[in-house]
């Protein structure tokens, strides 16, 4: 079971995107806090989504899965989508599987933020 706690902390930027900064450890445990705020985000045809994972220190199986998942529903929906500051660790791992090619990477939310409109 994980020690550390996850925090989910959902805002919206004012050039559009919502933003979700996640901090802490994303695993089987935590994950449904972070479930829970993806599910809360309105996101409709042309509205984009970015998770920025600066604050997280730990990401299982579960968590890619459900970032996976994230990226679906916005895909599915015609959201835009982007992930911000992921950690060294968590980049090898999306290199590793693919994932690098799928998600759009930004080094920080604003950069994430600027991506999504162009």
């Amino acid at each position: 079971m994980s020690n550390q706690t996850l925090t989910v902390t959902a805002r919206s930027h004012p050039a559009g995107p919502h933003v979700l900064t996640v901090t802490g450890e994303l695993d089987y445990h935590t994950s449904t806090r972070l479930h829970q705020a993806l599910d809360d985000v309105p996101l409709a045809p042309g509205t984009g989504l970015v998770i920025d994972l600066a604050g997280l220190t730990y990401c299982d199986s579960t968590g890619i899965t459900l970032l996976v998942t994230a990226y679906q529903r916005a895909e599915a929906i015609g959201a835009r989508f982007s992930l911000a500051a992921t950690s060294p660790d968590l980049l090898r791992v999306f290199h590793i599987v693919g994932l690098d090619q799928v998600f759009s990477l930004q080094p920080t939310t604003e950069q994430a933020i600027s991506a999504l409109r162009t």
